[in-house]
């Protein structure tokens, strides 16, 4: 069974807000999914992004594929990253008392671009 990390489309017409959900590959798109990380709007102006962060870094590490959309928004939030030096420390790269301080930084630089 593959996992996908996508969003599952809510709201009404024109006016759409999605959630991020885990499900398996072959169910649909509003079908059923086996973990809710959290919640996409992007109709307000800044978009506005909830998310679990450790589940959704869980679900990573045990396989699961994000979509397009997903993955970009992962990247603004900083999972990837964090995903990223978690595997570090696995390798004994990073140290893990090291992790806070780069995420803080990485957050610092990014709201300057956004």
């Amino acid at each position: 069974m593959s996992l996908r990390i996508r969003l599952q489309r809510k709201g009404r017409k024109k006016n759409a807000f999605y959630t991020i959900v885990v499900a398996n590959s072959r169910s649909s798109r509003d079908g059923k999914f086996i973990d809710k990380i959290g919640f996409y709007n992007p109709k307000m102006n800044p978009f506005k992004v909830l998310l679990n962060i450790n589940k959704a870094i869980n679900w990573l590490q045990k396989g699961a594929k994000p979509t397009c959309t997903v993955k970009s928004i992962f990247f603004l939030k900083g999972v990837l990253f964090k995903k990223h030096l978690l595997n570090g420390v696995k390798k004994g790269i990073v140290e893990k008392s090291e992790i806070k301080k780069k995420i803080k930084t990485w957050i610092l630089n990014q709201k300057n671009y956004f």
